[in-house]
């Protein structure tokens, strides 16, 4: 999708040009038309307070949130006209994604992984250690998996990082610059 808004055919509601996708449905929960939504973080907090959110079956399209709450990993959902396991159970696969301005409001020093997806990623002495590729948890802190930018110029590849999202080695954060600072050598 480009920049611009796009119009929403089955409701001529506009879509957001700051969408990001936060999850996908795994599948019906219940009887009664709930739907199971696996998060890409280990936070929920846009799928659990945002009210409208868009799901990509059959076509992208806005839905009203009637409940959503944390069911295990997962977010379990009821929306607004979803009636029946079957109609649930054909949302399967879609990504649920939200408008970014509509994200609840952070503290100072924190993050949504979807703001961080992207960012160059340099050491102290200035060295590129590539572009952060996906972030995930291993329940105790988040971590950054770093992909490193290919060099034309060898042949040899370099390796992917996976560096603790924590103060001991995330030196800065600059979503302005696009850019992550960390304490971490080339041959960590």
């Amino acid at each position: 999708m480009n920049d611009s808004a796009a119009s929403n055919a089955g409701t001529g509601t506009s879509v957001p040009a700051d969408l990001a996708e936060v999850g996908y449905v795994s599948g019906a929960y219940g009887i009664v038309g709930g739907i199971r939504v696996t998060p890409h973080s280990a936070d929920a907090d846009a799928l659990l307070n945002v009210k409208t959110w868009w799901v990509s079956k059959p076509t992208l399209h806005a839905v009203t949130v009637r409940s959503a709450k944390l069911h295990g990993g997962d977010v379990v959902a009821t929306l607004v006209g979803l009636q029946g396991r079957d109609a649930a159970e054909a949302l399967k696969g879609a990504t649920v994604q939200i408008a970014r301005s509509a994200f609840p409001a952070l503290e100072e020093d924190e993050y949504y992984w979807s703001d961080l997806i992207g960012l160059d990623v340099v050491n102290l002495q200035g060295e590129a250690l590539g572009k952060v590729a996906d972030m995930m948890s291993n329940g105790a802190q988040s971590i950054l998996r770093i992909v490193p930018v290919p060099d034309p110029s060898s042949d040899e590849k370099a390796p992917e990082r996976l560096v603790p999202f924590v103060d001991q080695f995330v030196k800065t954060v600059s979503l302005d610059q696009k850019l992550i600072t960390l304490d971490w050598g080339l041959d960590f």
